[in-house]
């Protein structure tokens, strides 16, 4: 499990899972009501929302465990930040 979590594939992984909430909240500021933004939106919330969840754990964990780079250090927070700001908008 060690070699498959580095640097990169962490910090690839977290920026990749901000971006999408980033586009989503952005599609839904700029009322963007296509049907295949729509299609993909309820197709791939879920996933990326239980992503979001494990992968915050998993970097978290790693950042604990190992030295790491400056730029996974930011991508795990910026993960933090959009995990709170996710799940504070259910409430």
């Amino acid at each position: 499990m060690d070699k498959l979590i580095t640097d990169s594939n962490l910090t690839s992984i977290n920026f990749v899972i901000v971006s999408y909430f980033i586009l989503l909240g952005l599609s839904h500021y700029l009322k963007l009501e296509l049907f295949f933004l729509g299609f993909f939106r309820e197709l791939m919330t879920i996933p990326f929302l239980l992503a979001q969840l494990i992968f915050l754990i998993i970097g978290i964990i790693y950042l604990l465990k190992n030295k790491s780079k400056t730029l996974t250090k930011v991508s795990v927070a910026a993960l933090a930040i959009s995990t709170i700001v996710t799940i504070g908008s259910f409430f």
